[in-house]
C-alpha cells in the first residue's frame, strides 16, 4: 500500500492541533503580525499532479511591510530530492505601495535560488483569474504554469515531484520582519486537482484548512471547494517599525508549520 500523508486519525489531530496554534496562542504570539508568515487557506488529503483555482482580490491590499499574497502551488521548502526547496506556484501579489495586485509564478529548484516572474502589474479589486499548475502529459516530473487556459511558462523540469505533492491553495503575509500586519481579502473557487499528469481534473473534496491569527478561513462551498481568505480587520496596516531598505521578497513565503507537519507524517 502507498504511503499517505495523513491517516484519517492524524488528518483530525492535525485539524485540532491547526485551530489551537491560530486561536490559543500566548498573548505575545496571537497578534497579527506578531508571527513573521501567516496564512488562511488549505492542503489537500491527497496527492496530485496539478491544481487548479479562481481567484479575486475582492478588496486593494493594504501593505505595510513586506508582502501579501494568494497562490496555489505545490511541494514546499523541504520537498525536493534529500529534503531541498523545490516549488511551484502561481497567483496574485502585492507589496508596500502598491495600489493594485500583480500576477505571478514563482519557481525553486534543488540548489537555486526562487524565480518570480511577473505577468502582469495592474490587477484591479474584482478582477477574476483561473490560475493552474499542472504537470505535463507523459513527461514526467516536468510542469507549466497557466493562466486563464493559456500556458505562461516554458516547460519546468522539478526533479522527483512526480505523484509526490499535496497541493496548496492559500493566502499569505510577511511581516517584512517587522510585525506589520498586512491586511487582504481574496476569494478562492472551484478548487480541483488533476489526477493524473495532463489533467483528468477534479473537484477538490478531502482537505485541511487553517488560519492564523488576524486573518480567517470562510468556506463558502464544500464541493465544489471555495472559500475566503481575509484579515480580521479591513482598515489600514499597523506595523510597530519599518527600517529603511526594507527590501522586496519573492512571493513564497517560508514553510507553513501545518505542512511541515503534515510532511512530517510522511516520512
Amino acid at each position: 500500500m502507498a504511503r499517505r500523508t495523513l491517516s484519517v486519525l492524524a488528518a483530525l489531530v492535525l485539524a485540532l492541533l491547526a485551530a489551537s496554534v491560530a486561536d490559543g496562542r500566548s498573548s505575545r504570539s496571537s497578534a497579527c503580525g506578531a508571527r513573521e508568515y501567516s496564512y488562511a487557506g488549505l492542503q489537500s488529503d491527497s496527492k496530485a499532479h496539478g491544481v487548479g483555482a479562481t481567484l479575486v482580490p475582492l478588496q486593494t491590499p493594504a501593505v505595510a511591510a513586506g508582502h501579501v499574497g494568494a497562490w496555489i502551488g505545490v511541494g514546499g521548502t523541504d520537498s525536493g530530492p534529500n529534503g531541498t526547496a523545490e516549488w511551484l506556484q502561481v497567483g496574485f501579489s502585492a507589496f508596500p505601495a502598491d495600489r493594485m495586485s500583480r500576477i505571478y509564478y514563482e519557481v525553486t529548484v534543488p540548489g537555486s535560488d526562487p524565480r518570480y516572474v511577473e505577468l502582469d502589474s495592474s490587477v484591479k479589486p474584482g478582477e477574476k483569474h483561473n490560475f493552474k499548475v499542472l504537470e505535463m502529459a507523459s513527461r514526467k516530473a516536468w510542469w507549466r504554469v497557466w493562466l486563464d487556459g493559456k500556458a505562461v511558462s516554458p516547460a519546468i523540469h522539478l526533479p522527483g515531484s512526480h505523484g509526490t505533492w499535496y497541493p496548496q491553495v492559500m493566502a499569505e503575509s510577511w511581516n517584512g520582519g517587522v510585525r506589520a500586519c498586512n491586511a487582504f481579502h481574496y476569494r478562492f473557487s472551484n478548487v480541483t486537482q488533476a489526477h493524473a499528469d495532463g489533467g483528468d481534473w477534479k473537484p477538490l473534496t478531502q482537505s485541511i484548512s487553517f488560519h492564523d491569527a488576524g486573518y480567517r478561513f470562510v468556506q463558502t462551498s464544500r464541493i465544489p471547494s471555495s472559500f475566503l481568505a481575509t484579515s480580521l480587520d479591513s482598515s489600514l496596516p499597523v506595523v510597530t517599525s519599518v527600517p529603511n531598505g526594507v527590501r522586496r521578497a519573492s512571493a513564497r513565503l517560508a514553510a507553513l508549520q501545518t505542512v511541515q507537519f503534515t510532511r512530517s507524517r510522511g516520512k
